[in-house]
């Protein structure tokens, strides 16, 4: 459970290729390594029930961004990891650049802990210099210092709702 159909018939297909024919003897190894290479899981649970059930549990990874990756256009899950899937249909900010997966999420984070909010982002700069800039939907760039990132971002919040900010795009 926890997968669309479309997904959980392809990992099904994956499982039955081990050829698990009895629930005492596989080797639960080979069944692990199956869901830390899929794309899609954030986390599993596998439950045996005897005789003859194998019950799994997944909790599928949410999608943060798009970027581009060897001129291919990945999703980068909240799992750290790249999806190939269909990106017609998700409306999440572009990186452009070449960040640290693990360093995007944790500026990730420290957007969630921000006042801005992060279905208000269009794109996202990363700089070999570990800088980020925002684009927001409505057009300003926001530039953000290396360090004291939250307190800029709070501070760029206040500055466009509480200010007459007209005509000045870049903060």
């Amino acid at each position: 459970s926890g997968l669309d159909y479309e997904d959980k018939q392809n990992l099904l297909n994956e499982i039955k290729s081990l050829e698990l024919s009895n629930i005492f003897s596989f080797d639960i190894l080979k069944l692990k390594k199956i869901f830390s290479e899929n794309t899609l899981i954030e986390q599993y649970k596998i439950f045996r029930i005897y005789p003859s059930t194998l019950v799994i549990e997944i909790q599928k990874t949410n999608f943060l961004a798009k970027i581009n990756n060897n001129n291919k256009i990945y999703l980068i899950g909240s799992n750290g990891k790249l999806s190939n899937v269909d990106i017609s249909k998700i409306k999440l900010p572009f990186i452009f650049g070449k960040p640290n997966i693990q360093n995007f999420l944790k500026f990730k984070k420290i957007i969630d802990d921000s006042k801005i909010s992060y279905d208000q982002i269009k794109n996202i700069y990363y700089f070999q210099s570990g800088r980020w800039d925002l684009e927001l939907e409505n057009n300003v760039l926001l530039k953000l210092p290396k360090d004291n990132i939250k307190t800029s971002l709070d501070n760029s919040f206040e500055f466009i709702n509480f200010n007459n900010f007209l005509n000045n795009k870049t903060i």
